[in-house]
């Protein structure tokens, strides 16, 4: 059986590292993210596996947007079997203090919101299939709040851990699991937003996207009996 997936934020970071991983796993794999140019940018990066993914320039912020998309996905593969919400954003002003009601918006859109209408644009299909794994990208700041995250990017993730659970209290009768992962820190484009980006030593000891990506292979690989619920990875 063809195994598909929907992966959001997939130019970048932990998204892309989860495509390519999916991609030479034999997964067609639909990648979405605001910019088409870094799509192409992960595509380039399959090598032999490129003609696995299907390019989605999309804003998950936007519902008619997502709508549009996730229809043009499934007239293309048919069927998703797992959607991975990995797009996220965050503002270097960020602090009750500072932090902007136009930036606080904007995270809430693009982190919780997006998330929201992904998921309610896939999970039809897959309770027709009385199937699907969906994997949430959350962050340590989902569990926790702390400065160096800021309110918007906190209350986004917390919204996006809720949003797990909720999937797990009402589609398991469905056949639909999902996953929370909570990451710590990792070295990736998203640090440049911190007001004082980490120096290149201390990225060296973060975890890597690829360490989250197979977290996602780990869970969306389980036999459809069990589900993991939650996974806490953090830099040794």
């Amino acid at each position: 059986m063809t195994k598909t997936a929907v992966i959001t934020g997939a130019g970048s970071g932990v998204g892309k590292s989860i495509a390519l991983l999916l991609a030479k796993d034999a997964w067609r794999v639909a990648i979405i993210g605001r910019r088409e140019a870094t799509l192409r940018e992960t595509v380039s990066l399959a090598g032999k596996s490129s003609s696995q993914l299907f390019v989605c320039p999309c804003d998950i912020g936007n519902l008619e947007a997502v709508e549009r998309t996730a229809a043009s996905v499934l007239k293309e593969l048919g069927s998703v079997e797992v959607l991975v919400n990995a797009a996220g954003t965050n503002v270097p002003r960020r602090s009750l203090e500072l932090v902007s009601l136009d930036d606080y918006h904007e995270m809430i859109k693009s982190n919780l919101h997006g998330a929201y209408y992904c998921v309610q644009a896939f999970l039809p299909e897959m309770r027709r299939r009385k199937s699907g794994t969906i994997v949430n990208i959350v962050s340590e700041a989902g569990r926790r709040a702390s400065p160096k995250s800021g309110v918007g990017y906190v209350i986004s993730k917390f919204g996006m851990a809720g949003l797990t659970q909720s999937i797990n209290a009402e589609e398991n009768v469905h056949g639909i699991r999902a996953c929370s992962i909570f990451p710590g820190d990792i070295d990736t484009p998203l640090l440049d937003k911190r007001p004082n980006p980490p120096p290149p030593e201390a990225r060296r000891t973060m975890l890597q996207s690829e360490d989250v990506a197979q977290c996602v292979l780990l869970v969306i690989n389980l036999p459809e009996r069990a589900v993991v619920e939650e996974i806490v990875i953090r830099p040794r």
